[in-house]
């Protein structure tokens, strides 16, 4: 009933969107010239709507519609990459406000001085993945450190994870003694207020060595549950991975995805610059891009991967 109800709102759009056309293609057959300032704001109008279709052609993959569990951990650069990846999960916060989507933290932990290690965070919203898949990848970032006495400059980097999130309708087996599962006492950050009960979460997937915790959740069942969730969207990942490795190995298209192949770079000195690797799609106004505006950059690299596709 779910996938009827996407298909029956796509004809709906599109069926839309056509007769808007042809009723504006009759008027302007009539000739009057008393409606062709209204016609004229009418074809302006239905440019856009055409354009806005174009794009949301360009997210047409499986899961784009869904919503995206989002990964970050820091990398090389110690406190420094731990703030990078604090920024980071501040940008992408900010991102789903603008859009009006939910997000919420699922597991956390917590840098030593700054910032932190690793958060996962879980983005519900229409084309929440569709949206996100762009972000997959190293980001890099170049500055001034604040945490070094001599104000050197530095370079942090950060790693970014997206994977569908199919809730319960995640079409995947898992045979429960492939799974090591512990429960410990979740804490806030540093390691305070530590709660009585156990009731933070990991799961290990033993022939992948894939882990996946939960700790934000009220019971250790609300953890578990989310910790699957994120376990199945992980291993759905590592599946269409190896899919897409052994097609790039037939086309010769093969290329390690290492810390070296960073997708995009943010450069706060000595210039300011964000520029994606991929599309070279940059702007000069870092802040606007901290503070959460990406869409440029997400529809860039829909662009990019559908135009690649077609070649």
């Amino acid at each position: 009933m779910q996938r009827l109800a996407v298909l029956q709102e796509d004809v709906q759009y599109w069926t839309g969107l056509r007769q808007e056309i042809h009723d504006t293609q009759e008027f302007f057959a009539l000739g009057d010239a008393d409606l062709f300032a209204e016609l004229e704001r009418t074809t302006d109008k239905l440019e856009d709507e055409v354009a806005q279709a174009e794009f949301r052609l360009l997210l047409a993959g499986p899961y784009d519609r869904g919503d995206a569990i989002l990964a970050i951990h820091a990398g090389a650069g110690g406190t420094d990459s731990q703030d990078w990846a604090a920024m980071l999960l501040r940008m992408f916060l900010r991102w789903a406000e603008r859009r009006k989507f939910k997000a919420d933290i699922l597991d956390s932990m917590e840098g030593e001085e700054a910032g932190i290690k690793s958060v996962t965070v879980g983005v519900r919203g229409q084309y929440g993945y569709g949206y996100l898949r762009s972000e997959r990848g190293v980001h890099r970032l170049v500055r001034l450190s604040p945490f070094d006495a001599a104000h050197r400059r530095h370079t942090s980097f950060v790693l970014v994870e997206v994977w569908p999130d199919l809730g319960e309708d995640a079409p995947l087996e898992i045979d429960p003694d492939d799974l090591q599962i512990d429960t410990y006492r979740a804490s806030s950050a540093g390691g305070q207020h530590m709660q009585k009960n156990e009731t933070a979460v990991r799961i290990t997937h033993l022939p992948t060595g894939i882990v996946s915790s939960c700790q934000n959740e009220r019971s250790q069942t609300q953890n578990r549950e989310v910790a699957m969730r994120v376990l199945k969207a992980r291993l759905m990942q590592l599946e269409e991975e190896k899919r897409r490795q052994q097609l790039d190995e037939l086309k010769g298209e093969h290329v390690d995805a290492g810390w070296g192949n960073q997708i995009r770079s943010y450069v706060l000195h000595p210039y300011q610059m964000v520029k994606d690797h991929r599309t070279d799609h940059e702007t000069g106004n870092i802040q606007a891009v901290l503070d959460g505006d990406l869409d440029a950059f997400m529809e860039a690299y829909l662009r990019y991967t559908m135009s690649d596709y077609q070649d």
